[in-house]
């Protein structure tokens, strides 16, 4: 049964189109009032995830549930209760502004048309212009207006900055922390880092079909680390990491090695700093950028931790530094 406090909930999720695995068994709960960030390269499998979610893709195994629904069942009934913006919003361009809004408004409850001239007067967008003469910037805007009019229990943003000015960034990652801390729920795929660390309550690292990292954005950057050890001799051969530490990715250049690890302690450190042919142990909060650079271009997986209930099981090397 679904969580009330969840609004969406995936298990084993699958997508396979001849010839390509799309999804590769996502396991993913979002929770109500926060903002969930899908970080993922072009081509991760972040769009496909959405147009699941929205009900106009059936996967091809596993289960999915959106504000307790099934987006197969119950697509219509999904797709009234959520908003969703496009990075490239689709919309008829010889209507004006307010023609757009009276339309939109047909398939939605008493009020809509109001709150939506609400938004696009906040806006500053005057409702008896074209669309086709807007800006990238005002179209985005106008969108937003027609996703938010009816209140959405879930807001859907599939790279919804993409290609615009700074001042209109902004406005919109103001415009998702404002819906969390109304206690709607926004869902954002991006591959902006700095956005979605603005911005994120949780965030899952998608790569591949699979997510390779998911949790509260302050633990997982509390709990994984940036090690470097600088050595007398890049030769010397140091131990695996003890459990429950994971390293996530690692490299070496000359006489320094680097990794980005899991679960990295002080009494770590302390042993490696202990070891002969050793001169140094540093170690730091990773980075965002950085986790995102390990789960994608890393050299392993992440293995779940039980204090990670949205993480999906993985395949972990253990490796040596």
């Amino acid at each position: 049964m679904n969580n009330q406090n969840e609004v969406i909930t995936a298990s084993g999720l699958e997508m396979r189109f001849p010839g390509c695995d799309v999804l590769k068994g996502v396991e993913m709960n979002v929770r109500s009032g926060s903002v969930f960030a899908l970080l993922g390269e072009n081509g991760a499998g972040k769009t496909t995830m959405i147009r699941i979610l929205t009900g106009f893709l059936k996967p091809t195994a596993g289960s999915v549930r959106v504000c307790g629904l099934d987006p197969i069942r119950d697509s219509l009934e999904i797709r009234r209760r959520i908003g969703y913006v496009s990075d490239a919003p689709a919309m008829y361009d010889w209507m004006t502004v307010g023609e757009i809004g009276w339309f939109t408004a047909s398939f939605y409850s008493h009020g809509f048309v109001e709150r939506y001239r609400e938004l696009v007067t906040g806006y500053e967008i005057p409702e008896n212009r074209k669309m086709k003469v807007l800006s990238r910037g005002q179209r985005a805007k106008v969108a937003l207006s027609l996703a938010l009019a009816h209140d959405p229990e879930l807001l859907i943003l599939d790279e919804p900055t993409s290609g615009l000015d700074p001042l209109v960034r902004r406005e919109f990652l103001e415009s998702m922390v404002d819906r969390a801390s109304a206690g709607r729920t926004v869902f954002l795929s991006s591959h902006q880092i700095s956005e979605v660390e603005r911005v994120a309550d949780t965030v899952a690292i998608m790569h591949d079909g699979k997510f390779h990292l998911c949790g509260e954005l302050a633990d997982l950057k509390d709990s994984i680390s940036e090690v470097t050890i600088n050595l007398d001799d890049p030769l010397v051969s140091l131990p695996a990491l003890p459990s429950p530490a994971i390293v996530l990715s690692e490299e070496t250049e000359g006489r320094q090695r680097r990794m980005i690890a899991r679960g990295f302690t002080r009494e770590m450190q302390d042993a490696i700093a202990a070891r002969r042919g050793v001169n140094g142990v540093r170690a730091r909060a990773a980075s965002l950028e950085e986790l995102f650079v390990a789960c994608t271009r890393g050299i392993a997986a992440l293995r779940p931790q039980p204090q990670d209930s949205q993480a999906p099981a993985a395949e972990v090397s253990e490796l040596s530094l």
